[in-house]
């Protein structure tokens, strides 16, 4: 049994920046692929990045290449999500998610097991 717990959402100014953290408990030696999603209202929910565990590759959406960098710290079972240059398009509910597969690695929302219930990011 997996749970995910994210934190670090809030409101923030337009250019300005938010650190996200995901903290997983149970079963999470085989986690090997974890990533953050967001839905905005009325917007199917899309993927932000993904890292995978043992190797740390990642993947990015366009929208947010060079803006947002995630990371993992395996000895803390937690993923953080660094978001910069904020912009209001940013604005949504983020979700970290994760999977066992690292060769399914990549910013799709069905390849996705386990979700944690999300942290809201406003972007004024």
């Amino acid at each position: 049994h997996v749970q995910l717990v994210e934190s670090g959402g809030g409101l923030v100014q337009a250019g300005g920046s938010l650190n996200l953290s995901c903290a997983a408990t149970g079963k999470t030696n085989v986690l090997n692929c974890l990533g953050w999603f967001r839905q905005a209202p009325g917007k199917e929910r899309e993927g932000v990045a993904v890292i995978t565990r043992i190797h740390g590759g990642t993947a990015y959406a366009e929208s947010v290449k060079g803006r947002f960098i995630i990371s993992r710290d395996n000895a803390k079972n937690t993923l953080y999500l660094r978001m910069d240059s904020l912009k209001p398009d940013d604005t949504a509910m983020y979700y970290c998610a994760a999977q066992n597969d690292e060769r399914r690695c990549s910013i799709f929302v069905a390849h996705f097991d386990y979700w944690g219930q999300g942290t809201q990011v406003t972007v004024s």
